[in-house]
């Protein structure tokens, strides 16, 4: 194996950390953007702020589900049931992102925006952590051909 290819084999772990912390960041600036708001209105600036985290989120998870998921249980099926967990985990904050959406949509105060985003930080955080004690080790390895963009998001 070149030096070149033990690099792109071991950037899969990079990719998903760099991943989980532009995740971090964008939940920062939600939740920045609700404590500037008026308590009686969101903004058009926190609306945005919401929907870009939300979209972004779920596009991570979906590329995961998709894309990297498969690739890890084909090279190690002993993994089954851990991508089972994060795979539940990914429907789990769905259904907070959704209702986060609908809070959002409902102009509901900011203070409420507020816990539905202490909620879906507190599983995030959760979830980032144990994906990566489950899977940072399996990912320096992992032969994946595929861009990290569409396989752990844009974002």
């Amino acid at each position: 194996m070149t030096e070149r290819e033990t690099t792109r084999l071991v950037a899969w772990s990079n990719e998903l950390r760099r991943a989980h912390a532009r995740l971090r960041e964008a939940l920062a600036l939600v939740r920045a953007g609700v404590r500037g708001t008026d308590p009686q209105q969101p903004t058009r600036d926190l609306l945005l702020h919401c929907r870009g985290f939300c979209t972004a989120l779920d596009q991570h998870h979906r590329g995961e589900d998709r894309a990297l998921f498969p690739a890890i249980e084909a090279a190690h099926p002993e993994l089954a049931p851990v991508l089972r967990t994060l795979s539940e985990d990914h429907a789990m904050i769905d259904v907070l992102l959704t209702s986060l959406a609908a809070a959002v949509d409902g102009e509901v105060p900011p203070d409420d925006i507020d816990r539905h985003l202490d909620g879906i930080g507190a599983i995030m955080e959760s979830h980032f952590a144990f994906e990566e004690r489950q899977l940072l080790h399996v990912l320096e390895a992992l032969a994946l051909d595929a861009d990290p963009r569409d396989v752990l998001g844009r974002l």
